[in-house]
């Protein structure tokens, strides 16, 4: 255990409890902790910029909520537009608006039935450059459509809650993490990380990361499950600091897991984090492995979340 916080604080090593005047330090606000939001200040907005990326991160309601809406403004524009030059379009009645819109879809998807059919040189115009700009979205929206579907994603499924077996000599942290798929993720490497916030030059606060040796953090293969054990000796950062001083820093275990998925190929990334809170002293995991008479395996996931109180420190 390391001396008083307070001291430590005054060396530019820890923030005192309190210190950044954010959230209590409760139990309360750890959980509102986990959920605040960040605003960013300063940043101009780079949504034209950079659409693609924005295409591809936002959720899927939201992607077709707004590729709806941008179809539906684009084709009452045209149909506006060919209102107001007076194109003649055959088989639409007066320059009806919505007649118009109709002839718009079918000329922006070049679908193009042969009903309505544009007549004069303006109307002709008109339609080449909606065609032109059809061809482009249709190019654009099946790219993005097919980068949506074909990203990597790993089905990696973490443990809510993080361990310290203490039946050991030193110390174990333990963490859990399964693989959702029933291909394999293969050449796996897994990252143990301490983030704190801590006073530096000039008394600013500043995040830092403090690598986490684990006792296995390299595997050909995840298939199943398996358990990353980080043992808090002396040599650990986790040995210096206490509840009190973990949530003084905002602390937070952040383990990385990255592979290859053995289905396609792709490369894959996973995160998760874990509050003071979530990280529970004298607790063990239960198995999720049984065996019945035939020799056959079952793996529980159900049981990927559940710990137990471990023997030695039963009442």
């Amino acid at each position: 255990m390391t001396d008083d916080p307070a001291e430590k604080a005054e060396q530019g090593k820890v923030p005192p409890p309190g210190a950044f005047g954010l959230l209590t330090d409760s139990a309360d606000g750890l959980q509102d902790r986990a959920r605040a939001s960040v605003t960013r200040v300063g940043i101009g907005s780079n949504f034209w910029t950079d659409l693609y990326h924005h295409a591809l991160t936002t959720s899927w309601p939201r992607f077709m909520g707004w590729s709806t809406v941008a179809y539906f403004v684009i084709n009452l524009g045209f149909a506006l537009l060919y209102r107001l030059c007076n194109a003649r379009i055959n088989n639409a009645a007066d320059l009806d608006l919505l007649s118009l819109f109709f002839f718009s879809v079918q000329t922006l998807s070049t679908v193009g039935y042969g009903v309505m059919a544009p007549t004069g040189h303006m109307a002709n115009a008109l339609v080449s450059i909606e065609a032109l700009l059809g061809m482009m979205i249709n190019a654009l929206s099946t790219g993005v459509v097919f980068a949506r579907f074909s990203r990597p994603r790993a089905q990696i499924v973490f443990s809510k809650a993080a361990v310290i077996s203490k039946r050991a000599a030193p110390p174990v942290l333990c963490l859990r993490i399964a693989n959702a798929r029933k291909s394999a993720v293969l050449a796996v490497d897994a990252e143990l990380s301490l983030s704190q916030f801590v006073i530096g030059e000039g008394g600013y606060p500043t995040r830092i990361f403090t690598p986490l040796k684990l006792l296995q953090s390299r595997m050909p293969e995840l298939r199943f499950i398996e358990t990353l054990a980080h043992p808090i000796d002396s040599n650990s950062p986790l040995a210096m600091l206490n509840r009190e001083q973990l949530d003084a820093t905002y602390a937070q275990i952040l383990v990385t897991v990255r592979g290859t998925d053995e289905a396609t190929g792709q490369a894959v990334l996973s995160q998760h984090a874990y509050e003071p809170a979530r990280i529970l002293a004298g607790r063990r995991f239960v198995d999720m492995v049984s065996q019945d008479g035939q020799g056959n395996y079952l793996i529980d996931y159900r049981r990927l979340h559940v710990h137990e109180r471990e023997p030695a420190f039963d009442s």
